[in-house]
């Protein structure tokens, strides 16, 4: 399974930005896919997930109100809506196909990643 990422890109704080990430290779739509991200020194972190029924895990509270999850089984992508974003939202933003059909907040239970596509939040 390759997943591509896109949509990243430096905007403004209060901006908006919407990311994607289509997957290739075979199919996941039995699989949970999840978002996390990663800022320079800091750990990776969940920021979204959705089941393979379309259930989305709870978010965080760094995101939560601000963020939300979306997949498109026939497509083979799952999206992330990004509102209101903050400098603290700048990372890497990375994502993963589960082992499961669910999408677990530890990012140990991701089989696949992409390679991440970058946003940058000026104040």
């Amino acid at each position: 399974v390759q997943l591509q990422a896109s949509g990243g890109g430096w905007v403004q704080a209060g901006g908006s930005l919407r990311l994607s990430c289509a997957a290739s290779g075979r199919t996941v739509s039995n699989n949970g896919m999840g978002w996390f991200r990663q800022a320079p020194g800091k750990e990776r972190e969940f920021v979204a997930g959705m089941s393979w029924g379309g259930a989305s895990t709870p978010y965080p509270d760094s995101v939560k109100g601000r963020f939300t999850v979306s997949r498109d089984r026939a497509k083979n992508t799952v999206y992330l809506e990004m509102i209101n974003l903050k400098p603290e939202d700048t990372a890497v933003y990375y994502c993963a196909v589960s082992l499961t059909p669910y999408a677990p907040t530890d990012y140990s239970r991701y089989k696949y990643w992409g390679q991440g596509t970058l946003v940058t939040v000026s104040s």
